[in-house]
């Protein structure tokens, strides 16, 4: 089977056109990202099939869903798809179970790929199953929405902007069950947002979207990484890094994590972990000081050898953006322009880079 979602859209409307073009991998979590307007529900409908493109072509994993030059286009209640709103609009008058139940009847049995007990379980909602949508916060509600779509047994998960109605406790309390269904369930997601936070956590493959164009596809950690994009200029411009647990130093409460395909680690106070326990992390560009020579004698823990590889002026006067690879990991640095002319920056130049923060995003 083909594993990957093909989607071209070309839609014209009075004052806004969206045209894209891009295959995604068929699995883990792709996130649509952008501003407000960018274009991103409206591909989002389009593959849902609640917007029509006047020339479209969708396929998921081999199975098309339109295909515009040959006349074809399935109707959105016959695509094996789950679609989850800001607002979970659940019915009122049903409990949670009653409102769970509704998604899984919308599946033949036969071709039920998830049950309700493990719906329940991965959202954390089996405590709540008496309860009517009135009676729950606005985190289960939404859990409870995610629980229902899942509950269609879909080949594909469809997210817009799921957490954008809640507030920073709420958001907290959801995130590490989206989490739970990144690592447990193998079902692909569409995931729009506006938040690179979000999208940092828990996004394997980034779509940058802008005025209805895709400005680029691909791995996060490579796309958030590109100077050449606007990702770069903000104040949380940085680099997703996924590393790996190496070991743990019991009197200082600290765990090395081993960058990929290398042999170079960073450390983070943390509790213990078990050995090889995947771990996610960003490190801000603003968090990254440069250095001719190794300095051991600073409170900075981590220093990692560093290639530069190029650098573009920073979105003021005084700054520059330098991309740095640190033995295949890529990592950003946001410096004054004078730091730049003292160590007399160039491509290939070997340095020290100085982290002076992580944040450990699982």
């Amino acid at each position: 089977m083909n594993s990957s979602i093909e989607v071209r859209l070309n839609l014209d409307f009075s004052d806004f056109a969206v045209n894209v073009d891009v295959s995604l991998p068929g699995h883990g979590v792709t996130a649509l990202y952008g501003d407000s307007g960018s274009g991103k529900t409206t591909c989002l409908r389009c593959i849902a099939g609640l917007e029509k493109a006047a020339s479209g072509f969708i396929s998921v994993n081999g199975e098309v869903w339109q295909d515009s030059a040959n006349g074809i286009f399935v109707a959105p209640h016959k695509r094996s798809l789950g679609y989850v709103f800001q607002e979970a609009s659940l019915f009122p008058h049903l409990t949670v179970r009653g409102n769970l139940e509704f998604g899984l009847k919308r599946i033949a049995s036969r071709e039920r790929r998830v049950n309700l007990e493990q719906a329940t379980t991965l959202l954390g909602i089996d405590h709540l199953l008496s309860r009517r949508p009135g009676k729950l916060s606005g985190g289960e509600r939404q859990r409870v929405g995610i629980a229902r779509a899942l509950l269609t047994s879909p080949r594909l998960l469809l997210l817009d902007e799921p957490l954008a109605a809640l507030d920073a406790h709420r958001k907290g309390e959801i995130l590490p069950y989206l989490e739970r269904l990144h690592d447990e369930l193998d079902i692909p997601m569409l995931y729009v947002s506006h938040s690179q936070d979000e999208v940092a956590r828990l996004a394997d493959h980034l779509v940058l979207l802008s005025g209805g164009k895709v400005l680029a596809s691909g791995p996060i950690g490579e796309t958030l990484a590109r100077l050449d994009l606007p990702l770069a200029m903000g104040d949380d411009a940085g680099v997703v890094i996924e590393g790996a647990v190496r070991a743990y130093d019991d009197a200082y409460h600290l765990l090395t994590v081993r960058l990929p395909h290398s042999e170079l680690s960073i450390r983070v106070a943390h509790a213990r972990l078990d050995m090889d326990t995947p771990l996610r992390f960003k490190v801000q560009a603003r968090d990254v000081s440069l250095s001719l020579q190794p300095d051991d004698r600073s409170s900075i823990l981590n220093r990692l050898p560093v290639t530069v590889v190029s650098e573009v002026p920073a979105d003021n006067a005084a700054h520059a953006l330098v991309r740095l690879d640190a033995a295949g990991t890529p990592l950003l640095a946001r410096i004054t322009r004078y730091s730049r002319d003292q160590l007399q920056l160039h491509p290939g130049q070997m340095l020290w880079a100085q982290i002076k923060s992580v944040a450990l995003l699982t």
